[in-house]
């Protein structure tokens, strides 16, 4: 499914990239989630020196503030995060005690890519009891790329207002970027076809863009509410529910605990695909491209 040379700049654009570019300090950005440093990498390239404060095998709710990532922030040009309340544990402490005033919320120095895109799963309501509900809706937006898409054109502009010295490089890489990334989302919805309407069980209600994008239809989710682990008796409410309405995968993400997937996956006979969710969450989601490669062929392949 992998096509080599969507992942490469094409060399026309090189070819202006080298006549536009000067050398220059590269602004240092400060990307939340690794999708938003890979995004980066693809408009700003070696213009910008990018610092991601989480990795794929982590729960992106719940980071520590450590000193590494406190002064990041103090030394960025541009914050490049989720928001929706994705990093709301955390990011705020990392802004107060940073003092980076370049970053701080409202200002052009903080970029939040939930902004750009119609976010789903927006509560009518809002109570704690409820579980780990975002007000702004599902933060979770990077696994459709039709958002990755959006976001790409805002962040562009966002460089661009950072550092307006080097427009012209933001908006050839962002070209260059769009050619590569259409033909690929093309390529992804004619391979995912056979998914439409597939019946899954999600571990966490991390992928409701992904069920959006390629009409999968969720019957149950693991967690009896977001972010709350389920206890045995729990799963075996879920087990009984299949019994009524089969499901015929299992979907979690690779930071997720497999545990309750596993055991799900045993007593009713479906198989369990581990997602990437986000860059390096497999060996093959290396890029952004490569995100959504693995993520479609793991889902063809435990659908068969």
């Amino acid at each position: 499914m992998k096509t080599t040379t969507s992942r490469f700049i094409t060399l026309p654009a090189l070819a202006l990239l080298c006549v536009i570019s000067a050398p220059a300090q590269a602004i240092k950005v400060f990307a939340c989630e690794p999708e938003w440093a890979a995004l980066t990498k693809e408009l700003a390239g070696d213009q910008a020196s990018i610092y991601t404060a989480t990795n794929a095998l982590q729960d992106p709710h719940q980071v520590q503030a450590k000193p590494s990532l406190i002064a990041a922030v103090r030394n960025a040009d541009l914050l490049v995060c989720t928001g929706a309340e994705l990093e709301s544990g955390w990011l705020p402490v990392l802004l107060r005690q940073a003092g980076n005033p370049a970053v701080q919320a409202g200002q052009r120095g903080q970029f939040n890519a939930a902004d750009y895109v119609r976010k789903l799963d927006v509560p009518t309501r809002l109570d704690r009891a409820d579980g780990d509900v975002h007000a702004s809706g599902n933060p979770h937006i990077q696994t459709d790329p039709r958002n990755i898409a959006a976001v790409a054109q805002a962040l562009a502009k966002r460089l661009t207002e950072i550092d307006a010295a080097h427009a012209a490089t933001y908006q050839a890489r962002l070209q260059d970027f769009n050619a590569r990334w259409n033909q690929a989302m093309t390529r992804w919805t004619q391979a995912a076809a056979p998914l439409k309407g597939l019946p899954i069980v999600v571990q966490h209600k991390g992928f409701p863009y992904l069920e959006n994008w390629l009409g999968l239809n969720q019957v149950i989710s693991l967690e009896p509410k977001p972010g709350v682990e389920p206890s045995s008796a729990y799963l075996s409410t879920v087990l009984t529910q299949l019994q009524k309405q089969p499901a015929k995968v299992i979907i979690r993400a690779a930071y997720n605990d497999g545990r309750g997937a596993q055991w799900l996956s045993e007593r009713a006979r479906i198989p369990v695909a581990v997602l990437p969710f986000t860059v390096g969450g497999s060996d093959k989601a290396s890029d952004l491209f490569g995100l959504f490669d693995d993520t479609i062929e793991q889902l063809l392949k435990a659908s068969k």
